[in-house]
């Protein structure tokens, strides 16, 4: 389980590394709201990283620290980048729950439960991305619906 849940912890950091990526991506088309959006979001990936690095610590468990791919760096629109995130964290659900069948496999309860959180966790990732694609296929091309969710996004912390 310890390798298993280490190759979560990269996981998590490669998914904060992709969001950063889009920041910027976000910054340079002057989508500011958004690039504060996927700050966000990053920061939290790497909270999620550094909750299993404590788990591992925890029980006596060595991290390991992979190398991290270079991630994509430009989206043509705001819709394509949030597409891309949506499978990312539908990617990151099926690993989540590929370590939970392990875990039970392992007869490791203490890993399930810790676990647990995650699956909740990628519920509420999966429900928010879908919620920004579906507000920017209602908005469309239109400018002025993008300027006003740019302006919502950039109020999360």
């Amino acid at each position: 389980m310890a390798e298993a849940l280490n190759g979560q912890f990269n996981k998590e950091l490669i998914s904060a590394y992709l969001y950063e990526s889009m920041a910027a991506d976000f910054y340079a088309k002057n989508l500011h709201g958004f690039a504060i959006w996927m700050t966000a979001q990053a920061a939290e990936e790497r909270s999620h990283a550094q909750r299993i690095h404590r788990y591992l610590n925890e029980n006596d468990e060595r991290v390991f620290y992979a190398a991290l791919p270079e991630p994509q760096s430009t989206w043509e629109t705001p819709l394509e980048a949030l597409v891309a995130t949506l499978g990312h964290e539908k990617y990151v659900t099926k690993c989540i729950h590929d370590l939970v069948r392990s875990s039970r496999r392992e007869d490791d309860i203490a890993t399930e439960i810790f676990l647990g959180w995650y699956v909740t966790e990628q519920i509420e990732e999966e429900a928010t991305a879908q919620g920004l694609i579906d507000k920017l296929k209602m908005i469309g091309d239109n400018k002025v619906g993008l300027y006003q969710l740019d302006k919502e996004v950039s109020t999360r912390q």
